[in-house]
C-alpha cells in the first residue's frame, strides 16, 4: 500500500505541476481555512472553537477557530489537539499561536492575524493589522494605512472577501481602501500567498479573506464589551481649522439562545478623529524648453505647493449577526456589516504655477545634472500673463459607505457538506472636489480690475520640506489687494456593486489512498460599477478677461500663518468658498453635466461585469516515502462578459439629439455599448510534504488572473479633427483583458513546540502576461476595432484615422519573483518573562518590469507599482494576564505608485519609511483595563520624488496619535 501511494502522489504530483502550465488560471478569496471558498464566518464547527473577538485580556486555554470547511482530517486533528491543550495564554500570546495553528494547518502558503491582534488593543484599521504580516505593505493616504500591496503588486492584484464574499470598492478602481473596516468588528484576516481552485478569482497578488465572529462559537452565554479612548494629534494646532482631540468608541454584545441554538450578535465602532496634514508639493517636470529671455534650455517645474490639510474624519462601523442552528447538520445564517467614513479634509495655502511653457520667466535656474530646474526665481511674463501665486482653498471632502451582507446555508450529512450562500455588497464614494483660488489684483473695485505682476522664489530640498518665499508677503494677507477669481467644483461619485450566488459540494472519501474529499461549486457574480462627473465653475484663474474677480472680507478670508517645519513661508488668507461667493450674490453652485464641459460625459458611464464560475478540486492525504503529502489540486473555469454603455462624440450633428443638465441639446455625441466575453481555465495545485511533526514543505502552482482596473473599462469617448483625421481621446476601452499570470510558491515551515511560534521561509515566481497601461496610436483602425468614424463634411466620406489615447494590455508583461522570511515566538523565556514574544520578517522582491516615465523631465523608467525591493516588519510584546505592551514597526522601501498629491494623481516615486505604534493595557481586573497607544511615533513623514530624490514630489506631515481610554469585558 505504501508504494501505491507513493507512486500515486509522484504521478499526481507531475500531473498537476504540468496541468498548471498549460492555461489560464484563478485566485480570490475564502475564509480562514481553506476548503471552502463560499462558507462564511457563521459556518458551524462542532469540534473546535473561535475566538471571542473582545475576551483577549482574560488568561483562557488557547483555542482554534471555527473551521468553515469540510471536518479536518484525523490526524491533522490529533496534532492540533495535542499542540494546544497543554498551554494557558492570554492577549497578544493567545493572537500569535493561534495564528501559528490556522497557518499550520492549511492546505496553502497562508498568513493570518487574529482577534487577539486585531482587537485587543484596536489598530486603526484592519489595514495597520494587516502589515504586521510578511510581504504585505500599506501606502499611507491621509497618514493610516489604506491600500494594501503584496508580494510586490499594486492593489489591482488582490481579491479581498469579507465572510467569503467579494468586497466592492470606494477608490473608483479595483482596489479596496482597507481604512474603511474597523479593525473591532473583524475577528480574524487570511493572507492567501498561494492559490486553490474553490478561491474567487482576482489575487494575482494575494487574496485576503477577512472574517467576522460567529455567535454559537462565543464561550459564554452572554458577552458584552465596550471600548472607550480619547485620542490627541500632536500636529494639529500648527493646522487652520483642526481640532487636536479625538475619540474612539467601540460596543459589541453576542448571545446565545434556545439551548444554544440560536446565536446573535451586533456591534458598532465609531471614531472620531482630525484630518491632519501639512504637504509642499513640487509638481511634475515639464520637457526640454526655453526657461529665459537668455535662451536657457531646461525642464521646468509646472509649479509648487504648500499646504495646510484640515478638517475631520468620522468613521461609524456597524455588524449584525443571526445563526441558526437546530441540530448538528443544519446551519442558517444571515449577517450584515456597514461602514461609513465620512472625511472632511480641506487644503488651504498656496499654489504656484505654471513655471513652464514659456508663461514665465525662470532666472538664477537651480539645475541637476539632467537639466532640470528644482529652484530659482520665477516672475511674470509680458505674453502671457498666466504665471501666478495663488492662493488655494481646496475642498477634497469625501463621503463614502461600504455594505456587504448575505444569507448562508450549511448542511451536512454522512460524507457530504453542502453550502449556499447568496450575497450583496455595495460601496458608494462621492468626493466634492472643490477648487477655489483667489489672486492679488491692481484695482479692485474699478471697472476694470487686473492681475498683479508677481514674483517668486523656490528652492525643492530633495525629500525635505523646500523654500518658498516672495518679495511684497503683506499682499496675500491684505483685503484690499486679494479676490476671488475662480470657483471649481468637479465631483468624483462612484457606485460600485457586486450580487452573488455560491453553491458548493464537499464529499468525504474514508478510504481513498491519495483522496479526503473532492469538492465541486458554482459561482454567479454581476458587478456593476457607475462613474458620475460633473461641473460648477465660477471665473477663471490667472486674471484673464472672464475673470470677475469677488471681494473678500474678514470673516470669510481668515490671516493664518505657518509654525514648525513650515514657519518660513508666507502667511496666506483662509477662505471659505462658498461663504465668499454667497457673500457676493453667487448662491446656485450645483455642479451638472454639460456639453460646455464635455467631459463630465465622457468621464461617466457604467460598467458591467457577469462572471459564471465553475470549480472542482480534490483534497489530497496520502503518504510519500513514508511521510504524509496533504493538499488540493483542481480547475477552476469562469466564463466573463464586461459590457460599457457611454457616449462617443461624433461632432458635425453626427449624432442623436441629447439635452445636458443645463438644458442645452447638442447632436455631437452618439451612444455606445461595448464589451467583449471570454472563457478562462484556471487550474493550480498545493502540495504540503511533511517530513514529521514540526517541519514541513509546501509547493503550489497555479494560473491566476486579476481582471482589469474597471474604471479602465468605460466606453466614453472624446473627439476632435484636425487635417482631415477622426482623433479619440479617453484613456479606457471596455476591450481590455485581465492580467494573467502563472505563479510558483514553495515554503518551508518549522513549527516549535506548543504552538509557541514558527519559522517560515516562503519563495515565489509570477510571470505576468500583460500589464494595462495607457498608449497614444497613431493612423489607428478605428473601424477596424469597431468604432464609429463619422463623416468628414468638407469631403463627404468618413474622417481619416488619426490618433487613439486609449488604454490596451502590453504584450511584453514581466515577471515578479522574491522571498519573505518569518520568525514568531512565544513563551522562550522562564518565570515572570513567559509572557514576552516576538515577531520579524522581512521581505525581498524584483521586477523587471518598466514603463517609461517622463514627469521628471528627461524621459526614465519607472518601477512596477507598488513593489518596494525590500520591506521589514517585527514587534516586541509581553502579556503576563494583567499588563500587555506590545512596540511594532513596519519599514518599506521606496516603491512606485500613483497616489502623488497633486493637481491630478501622477506615477511617482515613494520614499522610504518606517512607521513605529507603541501600545499598552493594564488590567484591573478580568473585566476592565485601561489603555495608552502611541501610532506613528516619530512622526513619520510621507515623502515623494519624481525618479531623482531631488526632485521633490510631496514631503507630508502627519503628527503622533496618542490614545488613553479603558475597555470592559463583560
Amino acid at each position: 500500500m505504501v508504494l501505491k501511494r507513493n507512486v500515486l502522489a509522484l504521478a499526481l504530483a507531475s500531473a498537476g505541476l504540468c496541468f498548471s502550465l498549460g492555461v489560464h488560471a484563478t485566485p480570490a478569496d475564502n475564509n480562514a481555512n481553506p476548503g471552502s471558498a463560499s462558507v462564511s464566518s457563521n459556518a458551524p464547527a462542532p469540534d473546535q472553537q473561535s475566538i471571542d473577538t473582545q475576551s483577549q485580556t482574560t488568561t483562557q486555554t488557547t483555542t482554534v477557530p471555527s473551521d468553515n470547511t469540510a471536518p479536518k482530517k484525523a490526524n491533522e486533528k490529533a496534532e492540533l489537539a495535542k499542540s494546544l491543550d497543554t498551554i494557558t495564554v492570554t492577549g497578544y500570546s493567545k493572537s500569535a499561536e493561534t495564528a501559528v495553528d490556522i497557518q499550520r494547518y492549511a492546505d496553502t502558503i497562508q498568513n493570518v492575524v487574529t482577534a487577539a491582534d486585531i482587537g485587543g488593543l484596536p489598530d486603526q484599521s484592519i489595514a495597520d493589522a494587516l502589515t504586521r504580516l510578511p510581504g504585505v505593505t500599506a501606502e499611507r493616504i491621509g497618514g493610516q494605512a489604506s491600500q494594501i500591496n503584496c508580494n510586490g503588486l499594486s492593489g489591482n492584484f488582490i481579491q479581498t472577501t469579507l465572510d467569503g464574499r467579494v468586497q466592492p470598492s470606494t477608490s473608483g478602481t479595483n482596489y479596496i481602501q482597507f481604512d474603511e473596516y474597523p479593525s473591532e468588528l473583524i475577528n480574524q484576516a487570511t493572507v492567501y500567498k498561494s492559490q486553490q481552485a474553490n478561491l474567487i478569482e482576482g489575487g494575482v497578488g494575494c487574496s485576503i479573506a477577512m472574517k467576522t465572529a460567529n455567535p454559537l462559537d462565543a464561550k459564554q452565554e452572554q458577552t458584552v464589551n465596550v471600548d472607550m479612548r480619547g485620542s490627541f494629534n500632536n500636529q494639529a494646532n500648527d493646522v487652520y481649522g483642526t481640532n487636536t482631540q479625538g475619540y474612539r468608541f467601540s460596543a459589541a454584545w453576542q448571545g446565545k439562545f434556545l439551548n444554544d441554538t440560536l446565536g446573535v450578535g451586533l456591534g458598532f465602532a465609531r471614531m472620531q478623529q482630525p484630518h491632519v496634514s501639512e504637504q509642499f508639493v513640487g509638481e511634475a517636470f515639464d520637457g526640454l524648453q526655453t526657461i529665459n529671455s537668455s535662451g536657457q534650455q531646461a525642464y521646468p517645474s509646472q509649479g509648487v505647493q504648500v499646504q495646510q490639510n484640515g478638517g475631520s474624519e468620522q468613521r461609524n462601523g456597524y455588524l449584525a449577526t443571526l445563526v441558526w442552528r437546530p441540530n448538528d447538520n443544519l446551519q442558517l445564517g444571515a449577517n450584515g456589516f456597514f461602514s461609513q467614513y465620512n472625511d472632511g479634509s480641506f487644503g488651504r495655502g498656496f499654489r504656484g504655477q505654471l513655471f513652464d511653457q514659456g508663461q514665465a520667466q525662470i532666472t538664477n535656474p537651480v539645475l541637476l545634472p539632467n537639466g532640470a530646474v528644482v529652484g530659482g526665481t520665477v516672475t511674470s511674463n509680458a505674453t502671457p500673463d498666466n504665471f501666478g501665486l495663488e492662493t488655494t482653498a481646496d475642498n477634497y471632502t469625501t463621503n463614502s459607505s461600504v455594505f456587504s451582507g448575505g444569507l448562508n446555508a450549511k448542511w451536512n450529512s454522512g460524507p457530504w457538506t453542502v453550502v449556499a450562500d447568496a450575497s450583496m455588497s455595495r460601496a458608494v464614494s462621492s468626493e466634492i472636489n472643490v477648487d477655489t483660488t483667489a489672486d492679488p489684483y491692481n484695482g479692485l473695485g474699478t471697472a476694470t480690475p487686473s492681475l498683479m505682476s508677481q514674483s517668486l522664489t523656490y528652492g525643492l530640498n530633495g525629500l525635505n520640506v523646500g523654500t518658498l518665499t516672495v518679495p511684497n508677503p503683506g499682499i496675500y494677507t491684505n483685503l484690499g489687494d486679494m479676490a476671488l477669481s475662480r470657483y471649481g467644483v468637479y465631483p468624483y461619485v462612484y457606485h460600485d456593486v457586486d450580487k452573488g450566488l455560491r453553491l458548493e459540494t464537499t464529499y468525504e472519501l474514508s478510504s481513498n489512498p491519495v483522496f479526503s474529499a473532492i469538492e465541486g461549486g458554482v459561482y454567479i457574480n454581476n458587478h456593476t460599477y457607475n462613474a458620475d462627473r460633473s461641473a460648477y465653475v465660477y471665473g477663471s484663474e490667472w486674471g484673464d478677461a472672464k475673470t470677475t474677480p469677488l471681494a473678500l472680507n474678514s470673516s470669510d478670508a481668515v490671516t493664518t500663518c505657518w509654525s514648525g517645519n513650515f514657519g518660513g513661508f508666507p502667511c496666506f488668507l483662509a477662505l471659505n468658498g462658498p461663504a465668499i461667493l454667497a457673500a457676493n450674490g453667487v448662491t446656485n453652485t450645483t455642479p451638472l453635466k454639460s456639453w460646455a464641459n464635455n467631459w463630465t460625459y465622457i468621464q461617466s458611464g457604467q460598467v458591467d461585469v457577469k462572471s459564471r464560475d465553475a470549480y472542482l478540486m480534490g483534497d489530497i492525504d496520502t503518504n510519500l516515502f513514508d511521510h504524509s503529502v496533504t493538499g488540493n489540486i483542481g480547475v477552476r473555469v469562469v466564463r466573463t462578459s464586461q459590457y460599457s454603455s457611454g457616449l462617443q462624440e461624433v461632432d458635425n450633428n453626427e449624432g442623436v439629439p441629447i439635452t445636458d443638465q443645463t438644458g442645452v441639446t447638442s447632436s455631437d455625441y452618439m451612444p455606445v455599448n461595448q464589451g467583449k466575453s471570454y472563457t478562462d481555465v484556471l487550474p493550480s495545485i498545493n502540495l504540503t510534504f511533511h517530513f514529521d511533526d514540526a517541519n514541513q514543505l509546501r509547493f503550489s502552482a497555479a494560473q491566476v488572473m486579476a481582471p482589469p482596473p474597471i474604471s479602465s473599462l468605460l466606453a466614453g469617448h472624446g473627439a476632435w479633427e484636425a487635417n482631415g483625421q477622426y482623433n479619440l481621446w479617453s484613456n479606457t476601452s471596455p476591450l481590455l483583458d485581465p492580467m494573467y499570470a502563472n505563479q510558483f510558491d514553495l515554503s518551508f515551515e518549522h513549527y516549535f513546540d506548543q504552538s509557541s511560534g514558527a519559522f517560515t521561509a516562503h519563495v515565489y515566481t509570477k510571470h505576468i502576461e500583460s500589464f494595462v497601461e495607457q498608449i497614444q496610436y497613431n493612423d489607428f483602425n478605428f473601424a477596424g476595432a469597431g468604432i464609429t468614424v463619422p463623416i468628414d463634411p468638407t469631403t463627404g466620406k468618413p474622417y481619416l484615422n488619426g490618433e487613439y489615447q486609449t488604454s490596451y494590455n502590453d504584450t511584453q508583461g514581466g515577471t515578479v519573483h522574491g522571498m519573505d522570511v518569518y520568525y514568531t515566538k512565544t513563551h522562550f523565556l522562564p518565570g515572570v518573562w513567559s509572557g514576552l514574544g516576538v515577531s520579524a520578517g522581512v521581505s525581498l522582491d524584483q521586477s523587471a518590469v518598466k514603463t517609461e516615465s517622463t514627469l521628471s523631465g528627461p524621459p526614465q523608467n519607472q518601477g512596477l507599482p507598488g513593489l518596494s525591493k525590500k520591506s521589514a516588519t517585527a514587534a516586541l510584546f509581553y502579556d503576563n494576564g494583567t499588563f500587555s505592551a506590545q512596540l511594532s514597526g513596519n519599514y518599506r522601501s521606496s516603491f512606485v505608485s500613483d497616489s502623488q498629491m497633486s493637481v491630478n494623481n501622477q506615477i511617482v516615486y515613494f520614499a522610504p519609511e518606517t512607521v513605529f505604534d507603541l501600545q499598552t493595557a493594564y488590567n484591573f481586573t478580568k473585566h476592565v483595563s485601561i489603555l495608552l497607544q502611541f501610532l506613528n511615533l516619530t512622526n513619520q513623514p510621507t515623502r515623494t520624488y519624481f525618479g531623482n530624490t531631488q526632485q521633490t514630489g510631496t514631503i507630508q506631515y502627519f503628527g503622533m496619535t496618542t490614545y488613553l481610554g479603558f475597555k470592559i469585558n463583560l
